[in-house]
This record gives structure tokens, sequence and C-alpha cells, in this order.
């Protein structure tokens, strides 16, 4: 209704005073409608002023982590830190872009294809059919005829699923000599246990590979409607380990056949009962070379301190080239048979802490030979060894001459005490050590892959605070060795242990080999 048109229009001389006062309501609702919509306006004027603050701000926000993603130098943080910062920043730009499609009013552009790799061929597929609500066409009636599909695949889960394996033995009877015959009761890890090998893999893989305390899983199990307590959790994971300790003392064995090793040791914090605290531990980690064709070995061992006595026995009657940091105490392993390699990453992080305080050109220089060698490395990844023997020795050796070169003379132009001084001395202490490898084709340029083994336990330890005692820790050093060594071996490592238990109980010693996570 146009009400400034309805007030010209009537007449009030005429009309009579019930027409009028019935004019007067609807005048009045009108009014009120129109209010209405002019308040209804406001706000909608107000949310929109408000959506587009919010727009502009999110808009500058995603712009500004994106700059972070792309344009900051990754190694501002530790290896550690920058998984966690990866991991928060990608949730984190996902959330702001579908704060963004919510807010905004235009419809989602769909997002061209990149590359994502295909589902893995070996899952099972589970198939669901959509059949249009007609098998007659819309527009003029006909029967529809199929002339293809549309398959699309989304990856699924199903989560821990709970459920109890029924074993029935019928009992046959000889009626003639009064035998009784039943199917035998197949050997197990524990005699008369709750659960099944899966479980027992299951618990295991949840505390020493998904870092889960006993109290957690204990909370995932009764979630799932099934109350296993603790104790016997515990009974479990040390029952198991005393069951695959000869499987880690087999790789340990094997490792020490090998002739190229890295090491490296992580502290552990060890529960001290009679202080009511903790005190510090150590895990030694020892790993083979991945230039030579040999099946990956990854191997822990758990002491009371980082006396290097333990690294000493561990490779007492061992000889070959040994990749490790500069701690003293593996000095004394450096002994006739035994060959130093140093790890060039710990050399690059010298001159990169330098160059992250103050920007100095001479460190940018550094850090630039140094990437020049590791793109001579990654270029010659699939190489043969006699192939990338040639390939380093016309390509990386040079290089590493004239490094040398220009260090010694940087180092007499530097102050005497500087931290440019310290990081060149670091260096040229250990020349002969950081630059063996390019004589050969199979020794290691440094020692990243035992700090990637180890890299994992570093992590874990936020989620179970300490090792119990010495004896869990060396139980834990075991079952770590064996799911690292099948990771390294990219084998799947709950598959591997579900069926490692299973064999286990009736596999002689002879064949224990069979049982070892190594690809064949």
């Amino acid at each position: 209704m146009d009400l400034a048109k309805a007030l010209t229009q009537f007449n009030p001389h005429t009309a009579t005073p019930e027409a009028l006062a019935a004019q007067v309501v609807v005048w009045a609702q009108e009014a009120q409608r129109l209010q209405e919509q002019a308040d209804l306006v406001a706000r909608q004027r107000q949310e929109i002023h408000l959506k587009d603050t919010k727009i502009k701000a999110l808009t500058l926000e995603l712009a500004y982590h994106k700059r972070i993603k792309f344009c900051s130098t990754s190694e501002a943080f530790t290896a550690q830190q920058r998984d966690l910062f990866n991991e928060t920043q990608e949730t984190d730009l996902n959330a702001m872009q579908a704060e963004l499609e919510q807010l905004s009013s235009t419809p989602r552009v769909k997002a061209k294809p990149t590359g994502r790799k295909p589902l893995p061929a070996e899952l099972p597929r589970v198939e669901q059919r959509h059949e249009p609500d007609s098998c007659a066409c819309g527009a003029c009636g006909h029967t529809l005829v199929k002339i293809g599909e549309d398959i699309t695949e989304q990856l699924d889960v199903e989560p821990a699923r709970f459920f109890v394996q029924r074993h029935i033995r019928p009992q046959y009877a000889c009626r003639h000599c009064e035998t009784i015959t039943a199917a035998a009761i197949p050997a197990a890890i524990i005699d008369g246990g709750l659960a099944t090998p899966s479980l027992h893999a299951w618990v295991v893989i949840q505390k020493y590979l998904d870092h889960l305390p006993l109290y957690r899983i204990e909370q995932i199990s009764t979630r799932h409607g099934v109350t296993i307590s603790r104790s016997t959790l515990a009974e479990w994971i040390g029952r198991i380990g005393v069951a695959l300790q000869p499987l880690a003392d087999r790789l340990i064995e094997l490792l020490k056949q090998r002739t190229v090793l890295h090491a490296d040791e992580t502290p552990v914090p060890q529960l001290d009962p009679g202080k009511g605290k903790t005190k510090r531990a150590y895990l030694w980690a020892y790993r083979s070379n991945n230039l030579e064709p040999d099946a990956p070995i990854v191997v822990f061992e758990f002491q009371p301190n980082r006396s290097g006595a333990h690294a000493q026995n561990f490779l007492a009657d061992w000889q070959g080239h040994l990749m490790v940091d500069d701690y003293a105490d593996y000095k004394k392993l450096l002994k006739t048979g035994v060959t130093e390699l140093a790890c060039l990453a710990h050399a690059r992080r010298k001159f990169f802490d330098l160059h992250a305080a103050n920007q100095h050109p001479v460190t940018e220089e550094a850090l630039q030979r140094i990437a020049e060698l590791y793109r001579i490395e990654s270029e010659a990844q699939d190489y043969s060894i006699e192939e990338r023997q040639r390939w380093r020795a016309e390509h990386a050796k040079p290089r590493l001459d004239a490094m040398h070169l220009w260090l010694i003379q940087l180092r007499k132009s530097s102050a005497e005490g500087s931290a440019l001084s310290k990081a060149i001395d670091y260096s040229l202490k250990r020349w002969p050590a950081f630059t063996r490898y390019a004589d050969s084709g199979h020794l290691p340029i440094d020692n990243n892959p035992i700090e990637n083994a180890i890299r994992p336990i570093a992590l874990g330890k936020k989620n179970w605070l300490f090792a119990g005692s010495e004896r869990a820790g060396k139980r834990a050093a075991a079952i770590q060795t064996l799911l690292a060594t099948a990771k390294a071996n990219e084998i799947e490592p709950y598959a591997w242990l579900k069926e490692t238990l299973e064999k286990l109980p009736t596999c002689p010693n002879s064949r224990i080999d069979e049982l070892l996570p190594l690809r064949t």
C-alpha cells in the first residue's frame, strides 16, 4: 500500500466514525510494517558491513599466513618445531579459507586437479550405486539408456572396532578305544590370554608408534564399550616385549655386519623413584647406510647415561665407516679399522645460525656452496654406486677443494674467538671427515637418516613424558627397533606385528630371520 497516496485520497469529512476508525487501524498497521522494513534494511546493512569487515580481515590474515608459509626460511625452527608449525599452519590456512567461503555470497569455484596421488589400489572398495529417481526421461517420458558411469572415490575409515573371536573345537570320542579327539589350541604369546594377536599388536602400536600412555589406551577401549585395565595392558606389554627381544637382538647382529653406520643419541627422561623425580637417560641410535642395496636396519639401545663407553661396547668388534657428530666420546671409537665420517648438515647449521643472526654475506656464500653440494647429491640419488662415485669425483670433489681453500683464506681474516671463526674452525678441524664421502659412491653426506629415525621418539616424549624404569627403557628400545626398521623398509608396522605375533610362538630359532621386518 502507498500510504501517502491513501492519505490524500481519504476524505475525513465524508467518512463515518466507524470507517474513520477502521482506516486509522489500517494506516497504523501499514506504518508499523514500513518501520519494520526500515529496521530490517538497517540490520542488513549493518550485517553486510560487519561481513565485509570480517572478509577484509580474513583476507589480510590469509595473505599474511601464506607469506609466512612460502617466504620464511624453514630453518628458523628446529625440526620438531617445524613439523608442528607446518601442521598448525596448514590447519589455520584451510580454516580461514573455509570461513571466507561461508562469508562470501559467490559460490565456491571447484579447484582444478592438483595431481593428487590416487588412493592405494590395495585398499578394499565398498561400492555405492546412485541411480536416478526414475528410469524415464524427465523431458519426454521415454525409457533411459545407460551410456556410461561417473566414478569418484573417497577415502573412508572405520574406527577401532572391538569384537569377540569365538573358537569352537568340537570333541569327538572313539567308542572302540574310548579316546577323545579335538583340535589343538594354537600356541600364543600369552597362553589362555584374553586378547588375540591383533589386539596385542594394536596396543603395541598405540603405545610405541603413536606414543600413547597406557591410561589413554584404557580410555579409548572404555569409550568403545570395552574395559581393559591398565594392569592388563601392562602385563601384555611386558610379555610381548620379552617375546620380541630375540628379533631385536638379531637385528643388532645383522646391523654389525654392515660396513657403514650412522650413530646418534637423544636424551630420555627416566623415573627415579628414590628421589621422586626423573633423571636423564639416553637412547642411543644406530642405522645402516641408505646408499647401499641391503635392507635398512634401525637399532635403538637404552642406557642410563651418555657415557661413550656404551657406544664402545656396542661397536666393540665392529669395523667400517662411522657417521657421527662432534661428540668427544665418539672419538674413542675411531681406532684402527673405524673411519670417521662427519655430517655436512651439522657444518651447514653453524653457518646458518650465524647467517640468521646478522645476515653475514660470508655465511651466505658458505650456505650457497653447501647447497650446491646437496644439489649434486640430489641429482645422483638414483645412480648406482659406481655411477655416483664418478659423478662425485667430477662435480663434488672440485667444489669441496675450492671451498677448503676459501675457508682457509677466510679464517686468516677472521677475528679470533668470533662466531665466524668458530663456524669455520668447526669445518676445518674435521675437513677430511666431511669430504671423505666424495671419494666413494656409497658413503653418506650427512647424518640425517639417523636423525629422521630419532625424530618420532623426540616428539613422542611429549606424550609419555618418561621411561618408568631402566627395564622399561630397554623394552621400549627393542620394540622401537623393530617398528622403526619396519618403517624404514616401507612395511606397514601393524600388519607385520600382527603376523609376527601369530607365528612367533611356533617359530624355531633357526628360522627367526623369516620374521624380521626387512624387505626381501
